[in-house]
């Protein structure tokens, strides 16, 4: 057991080699380190301008920091468990180029504020690039939409036929989900976007500090105006899980619907042979693995989002060793939400082909023209609730007589009530029926035509 070398004249003894294991955070927070590198050259960039350090030395410390940058980028930096974490395996190695000097880096800077620093430049950089994909995710749904403003499918409510859509409609939901998705990131991002380098261990510290200026190097937008609050502060983390679970809410929404659209008793939509597997024992089986996939992992970021509340539901200020947990579900989050979102965006874009003649059918072989026939007797002075009785009359009979409403003669139409003209076959046709709602927001192609265009708006906005 060889002597413990991080803490200081304090500890007589190292750590038993379990409890050091234990311990240890290097095996995942070493995904921390570019940040862990930008953070510290700003650190010294800042203690020299106050003056706490000289300019050579901080020159040093800048040099041996991104030397450690280029000795990890070619893999030749790879700290083992006796480094604990990335904060100390960096400055050990620091120490080892540059001497002495490198023992100062860490003045004026607890590891507390410093790992608190880390976490919010990788996320932030990460928040970004998922804001990205998101635009990718919804340009591949705008593409379909313009494709299919005409193409109708089944509407359904209780997952019973309601009303029929056009598939454009349908699919711009999904892209409005994803806005709000990205809107919401953005409002993370300014709440993980504020420094809280110089709050030290809980307490700030005697050093005369220029957080400003160190925020300024990293880009930061606010300060932390509570240290207290700044090490122990992780809204912003749990913010993001929260905001990644509804993203991954509204792919396996979307992925549950590809999955019943590719099977058999749907067939509204064909797997492509790049997005698709087959069984290892039914040679006929094409399987929606990616929507699967997508759907199961679902749970795993929502446990991550549950999992970091518990840590910090009873946590005493400040800092506590609980906080080591909030990583691995930080960065398993933002590895599953990408992987997500990349895998249903080449899906939307390679992976499908939607079948518009069975699509066709579907619309034309139910009553979901049902409620049109009741507006029809609306708009002839029949009061809504009389006309919706009649209606459900009319299909209980229809369905006892194996007929649709397209097939009833139209004496039989004006049996049931006088009002009914030769109209009434252009009003309850699928596609009239589609573009009659033509309320804002409806599926009307009118409305979807002007949806769509506020869409492409939306896309060239979000920067």
């Amino acid at each position: 057991m060889t002597k413990q070398q991080t803490w200081s004249d304090r500890f007589e003894s190292a750590l038993n080699p379990a409890i050091a294991i234990f311990n240890a955070s290097i095996s995942f927070d070493i995904e921390l380190i570019e940040y862990d590198l930008t953070g510290s050259i700003a650190h010294a960039q800042m203690l020299a301008k106050t003056k706490i350090i000289s300019e050579v030395e901080a020159q040093q410390l800048v040099s041996g920091l991104e030397q450690i940058r280029q000795e990890y980028r070619q893999g030749n930096f790879n700290p083992g468990v006796e480094a604990e974490d990335v904060h100390f395996a960096v400055e050990k190695r620091l120490i080892e180029i540059v001497g002495d000097v490198g023992k100062k880096l860490h003045t004026a800077r607890s590891r507390n504020d410093q790992v608190g620093t880390d976490i919010r430049l990788y996320l932030r950089a990460e928040i970004r690039q998922i804001q990205g994909q998101l635009k990718q995710f919804q340009a591949a749904l705008l593409n379909h939409s313009k494709n299919h403003v005409e193409t109708l499918i089944p509407g359904y409510t209780h997952l019973q036929r309601a009303q029929p859509l056009s598939l454009a409609h349908h699919l711009l939901a999904y892209f409005q989900m994803a806005q709000r998705d990205w809107e919401r990131l953005n409002d993370v991002y300014k709440r993980t976007n504020i420094s809280p380098l110089g709050c030290g261990a809980l307490a700030g510290t005697t050093f005369p500090i220029d957080r400003e200026y160190s925020a300024e190097l990293l880009g930061f937008d606010h300060l932390y105006e509570n240290s207290l609050d700044g090490v122990s502060d992780r809204d912003f983390a749990i913010e993001f899980l929260c905001a990644a679970s509804l993203i991954m809410v509204h792919l396996s929404r979307l992925s549950e619907e590809m999955i019943l659209w590719a099977s058999q008793e749907f067939s509204f939509i064909t797997l492509k042979d790049t997005c698709a597997t087959g069984s290892s024992i039914m040679p006929q089986k094409k399987n929606p693995d990616i929507p699967e996939l997508v759907r199961g992992k679902t749970g795993r970021v929502f446990g991550h989002l549950q999992a970091l509340l518990v840590v910090m539901k009873g946590l005493p200020l400040a800092y506590n060793k609980d906080l080591q947990e909030d990583k691995e579900g930080i960065f398993d989050g933002v590895k599953t939400v990408k992987a997500c979102l990349e895998a249903m965006t080449i899906l939307l874009q390679e992976g499908i082909e939607f079948q518009t003649a069975r699509l066709a059918d579907a619309v034309a072989e139910d009553f979901s023209n049902a409620t049109d026939v009741a507006d029809y007797l609306a708009s002839k002075d029949v009061p809504f609730r009389e006309a919706y009785n009649l209606v459900g009359k009319v299909v209980k009979t229809s369905l006892a007589a194996g007929k649709l409403l397209r097939d009833l003669t139209l004496e039989e139409w004006q049996q049931l009530h006088p009002a009914f003209e030769a109209d009434i076959y252009e009003a309850i046709a699928p596609k009239q029926v589609v573009s009659a709602r033509n309320s804002y927001g409806g599926t009307g192609f009118a409305q979807v035509q002007q949806a769509i265009s506020k869409a492409e708006s939306l896309l060239e906005t979000n920067t």
